[in-house]
């Protein structure tokens, strides 16, 4: 675990806009109380690829939320331990109940942050707790009313992310509506390049 003075004198790198990048984050994943979301920003702090997830409520100490962490840094981006120097940048946001500021918690994401950002090759970047109160980047004090913890329910519900290509099943090979393997009365508008938890 990571306090916050300590977390704060490590040098982690700015966000260039984080209200932006909050925004950006929400709408892709839409994070309820209890997900965490990690990205990658490239070489020009643009957002290189996302993932969220939700970790077991008994998960809490910072070795498990680095495993979890590393496990999807490495569905998402090929690692960087190859370069001389990392490139591309690492943040957390983390959704939750509860008051704004600094948690336990908290201190074991950071930690875990720092630690899977070594092991990937990535640089470590900023720690966003997502709170009923708005969002904060802690450690540098800038902070906004939203996007903020309740906010999921504003966004669109997709039940169905992606869909096979139509080719897949030929006209003449596509069983009656009948004998379909799903119902399509279910099946809700979608984007066919959004994929869930991960971007």
């Amino acid at each position: 675990m990571l306090d916050l003075e300590a977390w704060t004198a490590s040098g982690i790198p700015l966000l260039r806009a984080p209200r932006e990048f909050v925004l950006e984050l929400h709408q892709r994943h839409l994070p309820q109380p209890g997900t965490v979301v990690v990205a990658v920003l490239d070489a020009l702090h643009h957002l290189a690829a996302s993932a969220s997830f939700t970790p077991w409520p008994h998960d809490t100490d910072g070795w498990q939320h680095r495993n979890a962490l590393l496990t999807h840094l490495r569905r998402v981006v090929p690692h960087d331990l190859r370069l001389p120097e990392p490139t591309r940048t690492a943040v957390v946001l983390r959704c939750r109940d509860g008051a704004p500021g600094w948690t336990e918690q908290d201190g074991a994401w950071m930690w875990a942050l720092r630690d899977a950002t070594v092991l990937h090759g990535l640089r470590c970047g900023a720690y966003i707790g997502l709170t009923p109160a708005g969002w904060q980047v802690l450690g540098d004090g800038r902070s906004g009313r939203n996007p903020h913890a309740g906010s999921w329910t504003d966004g669109p519900v997709h039940t169905v992310t992606e869909l096979p290509p139509r080719s897949v099943l030929g006209d003449a090979q596509r069983p009656p509506q009948s004998e379909l393997p799903w119902n399509p009365a279910r099946v809700t508008a979608a984007e066919p390049t959004r994929r869930t938890g991960t971007r």
